[in-house]
Formats: structure tokens, C-alpha cells, sequence
């Protein structure tokens, strides 16, 4: 049992399951993600319209209904369901877990709610890995600085990631720039999170990830950084890494 939640950090779970409803509400503490959360879809919808397309010849349309119909997708923490919820309405199926039994609970309910066809576990990643479970595509977004070992963490969520399939996970730099505009900016001036969601320290750096993800035995192919532009108030890919970025990675396929 303490190998499979060798990822958690107790006083993480506890932050984030406080949050209660408040993971849906567009104008509470989790509004940054929802601002925030049409430029991730956008980006990661696109590539997985293109990487799948060309690995099975199948003519996906970005902009249609069904664009990523017969994928599946585990997204590892998932919270509330904020990124489960637009992918399982574009035909994937989507599998959301997270340790913390009251955000499945409330990702459940809204599901129910919307009519979102996502699906919901409270379990950890080695948990569900253990299981040998696997996925067209595995996601960690703004996870892995609240885990207790992000390289072996990214390990675990590799492990579940089926040849040919993706790897996606974003995060924040661990940089001067991150710390004034991630942590002093973000959670002392503009109050856009509690003081304390973010440790400035367990910040993973592009290089660090990288290096985790080829660990893992997955090929990192492409990354954006993801900027606020305070003149719009909105979020949008961009060169800067400095702060928030992306990155997607590929278990190549078997040749038969």
C-alpha cells in the first residue's frame, strides 16, 4: 500500500480537496484554470488530431464533435474534471482519477450534472498502473510540482501511455521569473490562489522534465510555454518558458 501512493503528498490532497464546488466555479479560486484551460484543450486536442491521424490513416477533423473518437485518456489528478470534461465530449473516453475522494465526488456530480460522458476513480496513479492499465493517452497537467518525486512519478504515469500513444504534461519553471510572477505575483498580489498552493522549489525546469520523460523510456517531441497577457486578461501558447509551459511526449510503436 505505501508503494502505491508513493507519489502523494498528504498535505497537497487536503489543499486541493477543501476546495469542494469550488472547483467549478468560474469566478473562485480556481478561476486562473479556467482561464486557462481552452488554451490546454486547444493545444492538446490539435496534437492529437495530427499524431493519431497519421498513425492509423484516419481522417480526424479538429473542429468536428467526434475528433478524438476511439481514444482513450487517463488524466492523473484531475481535481474537479475541468480538463476530463471537453475531451469526453469530442468522443474520447476519458478516465479521471485523483487520491482525493471528495474531487471525484464532485467531478462525478457535475459530469452528472452537464451530461459529460467522463468517467471517475479515487485512486493514485501507481494504483491504477498496478492494475496494468493503459491509454492512448496519459496526462499529468499541473501535477507533477505537488507530488513527492516527479521523476518517478512521470515513471509510473509513462508506464500506462501504450505504444504509439502520448504523454502530456504541464507544469511551472522553476526560474526568478516564475517565483515573482507564479508565487508572489499570483498568490500574494493578485490573490489569484491561496497563499501556499505552490512551492517555488518543487518548480520542475524543461530540462528536468525531459530528462524524466526519456527516463521513462517516451520521446518528448514538442513543448510551448503558456503566457498571461494582462491587456487581453486571457491565456495563450507561446516561446516564453519561463513560467508555464506544456510538453507532449510519444511511447513509439512496436514494428510488428
Amino acid at each position: 500500500m505505501e508503494s502505491a501512493r508513493a507519489s502523494v503528498d498528504p498535505r497537497e490532497i487536503d489543499q486541493f480537496e477543501r476546495l469542494g464546488a469550488d472547483w467549478w466555479r468560474e469566478d473562485g479560486p480556481m478561476r486562473p484554470l479556467h482561464k486557462m484551460n481552452p488554451v490546454r484543450v486547444r493545444w492538446m486536442r490539435a496534437a492529437m488530431v495530427e499524431h493519431f491521424a497519421g498513425l492509423d490513416g484516419s481522417a480526424r477533423d479538429p473542429d468536428s464533435l467526434r475528433s478524438l473518437e476511439g481514444l482513450s485518456i487517463l488524466d492523473i489528478g484531475c481535481g474537479g474534471g475541468i480538463l476530463c470534461e471537453p475531451f469526453s465530449r469530442v468522443g474520447a473516453q476519458v478516465l479521471g482519477i485523483d487520491p482525493a475522494p471528495g474531487n471525484i465526488e464532485i467531478a462525478r456530480a457535475h459530469a452528472e450534472e452537464t451530461g459529460a460522458p467522463a468517467q471517475y476513480r479515487a485512486v493514485t496513479a501507481e494504483e491504477l498502473a498496478g492494475e496494468g492499465a493503459r491509454f492512448d493517452v496519459v496526462c499529468a497537467m499541473e501535477v507533477i510540482e505537488h507530488v513527492v518525486d516527479p521523476a518517478a512519478f512521470i515513471g509510473v504515469a509513462a508506464s500506462m501511455v501504450k505504444p504509439g500513444g502520448l504523454f502530456f504534461c504541464s507544469t511551472i519553471n522553476r526560474t526568478l521569473k516564475s517565483f515573482a510572477l507564479a508565487i508572489v505575483g499570483a498568490e500574494y498580489v493578485l490573490r489569484w490562489v491561496a497563499p501556499g498552493t505552490h512551492q517555488w522549489e518543487k518548480f520542475v525546469t524543461p530540462e528536468e522534465l525531459e530528462d524524466a520523460i526519456e527516463a521513462a523510456g517516451l520521446d518528448l517531441f514538442a513543448l510551448t510555454g503558456v503566457r498571461y497577457d494582462p491587456l487581453r486578461r486571457s491565456w495563450d501558447t507561446a516561446r516564453d518558458l519561463d513560467v508555464n509551459y506544456m510538453v507532449v511526449a510519444q511511447r513509439l510503436a512496436r514494428i510488428a
